[in-house]
């Protein structure tokens, strides 16, 4: 299994836009309507939303090529760019994205594992991230790798609301 993880660059907007549309669809199209998924990736998703987080400073993104076929992506934030307020001593994990036909193969760690060496880079102490409470798979994974839930916060699909569970791992 040949594995490359490498830092998206800006020539790369649009291949980050194709991904991120398809794993979030591919991911949460079964459990809301289509109404509130249009709406979402729409404004989520767009090339301009997608170049405002790329030249922020304070957030990352990371390519996962698996066999030299983008497999998925990473996303994470410091500082102001967190969408909680959790410290300067924290990272956190926005996005860990693979593409269904690349899941189970122990990716979504390797990303997480890339997550972690930015945080020792950065001197961060901890790492956290929101969860859909209804994403069970990604709940395992989060559990298995010790986060725990310290609280929780809204997230609009449209014009649902939805909670994510806030997941931290203070030991890294």
């Amino acid at each position: 299994m040949n594995i490359k993880i490498e830092p998206c660059n800006y020539e790369q907007l649009e291949q980050l836009q194709v991904i991120s549309y398809e794993t979030f669809d591919e991911t949460f199209r079964h459990q809301n309507s289509p109404e509130n998924m249009k709406a979402y990736l729409e404004k989520a998703f767009t090339l301009q939303q997608l170049e405002k987080e790329w030249v922020n400073d304070s957030s990352r993104f990371f390519f996962l090529y698996h066999d030299d076929e983008l497999a998925g992506y990473l996303k994470v934030n410091v500082d102001e760019a967190q969408s909680e307020a959790m410290g300067e001593d924290a990272l956190e994990i926005e996005r860990i994205y693979i593409r269904n036909k690349h899941q189970k193969r122990g990716l979504g760690k390797m990303l997480f594992n890339k997550a972690i060496e930015v945080a020792l880079d950065l001197g961060k102490q901890k790492i956290w991230l929101g969860v859909w409470e209804k994403n069970e798979n990604a709940l395992a994974f989060y559990q298995k790798l010790r986060f725990v839930q310290q609280g929780q916060h809204s997230f609009y699909m449209g014009d649902e609301e939805q909670i994510d569970l806030i997941m931290v791992k203070t030991r890294i």
